[in-house]
């Protein structure tokens, strides 16, 4: 695997902060023109530098390493492959400076494709069966979560405020978070039926009802959602204030994720649970057991930590359900998700539902060479009654092959040949001899042949001048 290149992000860590090729090179100890050619990815950057580049941009190892990057050229290919836009080839190293030398730009053109995109399938018919135009909420709201790289210092430090008053240890969390909704807030707790909702607070009685089929672990985070909405508000709606959502939809979805995030970091203290994943070594099933929390629960949290100057393993996080619906993303690994359209049939993450409860393993390559130790399993909730199929979904987790040493799914694998290449989408993906493909990429034509039956689904001719394509 070819290593990061990483002047471009230097070069964009040092223009955010204003300051000269001159001034930072001084600072350095090196001479400005061989800064300038490690800004140009032209001179490797040895480890002595590549700490003090730490120490001097005020950013730790992670942030240098460049994955906002590589994430911002995933949706730029994305963008660039429509056939709608009617465009010849872009060369990828067009992709890669837009990318690296004018990020601003980059978003703002994946924000007006993001806009075309709804105005496009609203013009075509697209829309709710009520007549109403279709909107994106969810997309906004998670695009919010990503430009913070899904970490809010202000509900990090009200849940250590809230933690303090409470107390407990982890077995004791639940009793804690009852006894001051009580205590402090007049709020009685009671479990019980409930056939529609899972959560229901009665202002009337001041009484938090809860859903006997919920599990002890999810009573717990349902339990310091409400009192993280109590307890946190400020700072909910500060974070909320600041994004300003574009509409009222999206405002409360956002309010929702910022108090999810608030009850979870209640429940998993940043530094205890940081500590603990690394002793560990983010086996996910005995942190989850020790915190006593579910094992979505656990996995989301470690996606989270990304406090400066104390990160946890970047980790990427999905779930999804059979359909392949994602109902969360976030990639702090730097995996570049698609967008639109589907995921590659050739990831682990489809392939766990085969397996209920068993945790699956693989070491997944991309075309551009990168690859990712992930790991998934199921997760199932209760039907709602008898004879209806309860809700399953595949939570998945990985992080670049270069930390694999440090989760425990690693062990017994051989980093070097069980490698199986995958693609971002089928739409996006170069692989000619991929059999599980579904349709044809976007940039490609067709290699029809009636004389000859391949045994990968679809031929097609290579791009003009297209770079060759790493293989796995």
């Amino acid at each position: 695997m070819a290593a990061p290149r990483i002047g471009r992000t230097i070069r964009r860590l040092r223009t955010e902060r204003g300051e000269a090729q001159m001034a930072l090179a001084v600072r350095l100890g090196i001479s400005a023109s061989y800064l300038n050619l490690i800004e140009h990815d032209q001179r490797g950057v040895t480890a002595a530098l590549l700490i003090k580049l730490s120490e001097a941009l005020g950013a730790d190892l992670a942030t240098l390493s460049g994955h906002q990057e590589r994430l911002m050229e995933a949706g730029l290919r994305e963008v660039l492959a429509d056939p709608l836009l009617g465009l010849e080839t872009v060369p990828e190293d067009e992709v890669e400076t837009l990318a690296g030398s004018a990020p601003n730009a980059g978003r703002a053109m994946l924000a007006l494709y993001r806009a075309w995109r709804v105005a496009r399938e609203d013009a075509s018919g697209i829309s709710l069966p009520t007549g109403r135009r279709l909107l994106l909420p969810t997309e906004e709201v998670r695009d919010i979560f990503h430009d913070r790289a899904n970490h809010f210092p202000s509900l990090e430090e009200a849940a250590e405020r809230v933690g303090a008053r409470l107390g407990a240890a982890p077995s004791e969390m639940n009793h804690a978070i009852a006894a001051r909704l009580r205590g402090e807030h007049g709020i009685v707790v009671q479990v019980g039926p409930m056939e529609q909702s899972h959560r229901r607070y009665d202002a009337a009685t001041r009484r938090l009802h809860l859903s006997d089929s919920l599990p002890r672990e999810s009573r717990g985070f349902q339990m310091a959602f409400h009192l993280m909405l109590l307890e946190a508000r400020e700072a909910v709606e500060s974070i909320i204030a600041q994004a300003a959502p574009s509409t009222t939809e999206a405002a409360a979805l956002l309010r929702v994720g910022l108090l999810n995030y608030a009850a979870g970091a209640l429940l998993l203290p940043y530094a205890p649970y940081l500590a603990q994943a690394r002793a560990l070594r983010h086996d996910m099933e005995a942190l989850a057991a020790r915190f006593g929390v579910s094992f979505e629960q656990a996995c989301h949290r470690l996606s989270t930590l990304q406090r400066e100057g104390a990160r946890g393993l970047p980790f990427f996080f999905l779930r999804l359900d059979p359909a392949g619906n994602v109902g969360k993303r976030f990639s702090a690994a730097g995996f570049p998700f698609a967008r639109y359209g589907g995921s590659c049939p050739r990831w682990i993450v489809h392939g766990a539902f085969a397996t209920p409860g068993m945790m699956r393993v693989q070491l997944a390559a991309l075309p551009d060479g990168a690859t990712f130790l992930c790991f998934a399993r199921t997760v199932q909730g209760a039907p709602a009654k008898w004879g209806e199929p309860p809700p399953i979904h595949v939570v998945a987790m990985g992080c670049d092959i270069g930390r694999a040493a440090e989760v425990v799914y690693a062990d017994g694998l051989d980093l070097e040949k069980a490698v199986v290449g995958i693609g971002l989408s089928c739409r996006l993906c170069d692989r000619e001899d991929c059999r599980s493909r579904a349709f044809p990429p976007l940039e490609h034509r067709l290699a029809v042949d009636p004389l000859e039956e391949s045994a990968a689904p679809y031929r097609f001719a290579p791009k003009p001048g297209a770079k060759a394509m790493r293989r796995a």
